[in-house]
């Protein structure tokens, strides 16, 4: 019997898989509208949104209860927490990206304008806000921070996918026909880490803190939950590290790394501890809860 010839009309949903898309093909842009010479981008967008939509379910969470503090002190900590993440991510990215480009042009540094901000960085400044506002407020800043902690994923989220909409920091080379070809990339398919990272980062984590915080008693365990976040992290942006391509300045450091690899190190280990050692800190069951 002789095998009836396919027509190459028929595309498979396997076919598809292995074809290259084009980024430009998409129709997406960095700005969202422009209104003279005013222009609304998605990255800003982003950070905005993170940090509105981050202060609304931190105050539902504060509804909940045990919650240590106010949704009034929460509407003060969103002025400490934006300056936190923009100035820690920008010292981040200076210090741990392109440091002597920034200090050949030091002026540079407040063009922000430009891009080039650190996650990393972000969160270091992020809880160091948390920690100068529970101390001005007496507060307990370790059970802030892990409240925190579960709606920290929505700006990560939110910003991976507005660096996928900007064409930018895009992954490796595929090696294969599969993948996405992006501007100034070359022509060869690459990784759409970003997407990666929206889903690890951002969406998992999400899930896993929220199922933690709502259906167990973890929040009673001071540390556990940033433990958790701090470690899932670091585990998952390691992990995706390996499919993203390092920055171009950077390259790849000792043991074949990337600078994002051995800033997730410590995360890893840190996590870990605040996890193991949140035990040592629980609230006994009947014990005031400290607010």
């Amino acid at each position: 019997m002789v095998p009836r010839r396919r027509d190459t009309r028929e595309i498979t949903l396997l076919d598809h898989a292995r074809i290259a898309l084009d980024w430009s093909s998409l129709g997406l842009s960095p700005v969202l509208f422009e209104f003279h010479g005013f222009a609304l981008r998605w990255y800003s967008l982003a950070y905005i949104g993170g940090i509105l939509g981050g202060w609304w379910l931190l105050g539902r969470m504060l509804d909940s209860w045990a919650a240590p503090m106010s949704r009034a002190n929460a509407d003060a900590l969103i002025t400490w927490a934006t300056v936190g993440i923009i100035l820690g991510g920008r010292i981040g990215y200076v210090l741990f990206y392109d440091f002597a480009k920034f200090a050949a042009d030091p002026l540079a540094i407040l063009r922000l304008w430009e891009g080039g901000m650190s996650f990393h960085g972000g969160a270091i400044g992020f809880t160091a806000a948390i920690f100068l506002f529970a101390r001005a407020n007496n507060l307990p800043g370790l059970r802030i921070c892990d409240y925190v902690a579960c709606v920290a994923p929505l700006g990560q989220g939110l910003g991976r996918l507005a660096n996928f909409i900007n064409g930018e920091l895009w992954g490796r080379v595929t090696g294969s026909d599969w993948g996405i070809i992006f501007p100034g990339a070359g022509t060869a398919p690459r990784y759409p880490s970003q997407l990666f990272e929206f889903a690890g980062e951002g969406v998992l984590l999400f899930v896993v803190l929220n199922l933690l915080f709502y259906r167990t008693r973890a929040r009673l365990y001071p540390g556990f939950l940033v433990g958790v976040g701090t470690f899932g992290f670091g585990l998952v942006r390691f992990c995706i590290e390996f499919f993203r391509e390092p920055d171009i300045q950077v390259g790849y450091l000792k043991f074949g790394l990337t600078m994002g690899q051995w800033l997730c190190l410590p995360m890893v280990f840190l996590g870990l501890y605040l996890i193991w050692s949140s035990r040592a800190r629980a609230i006994p069951a009947g014990a005031p809860i400290p607010a």
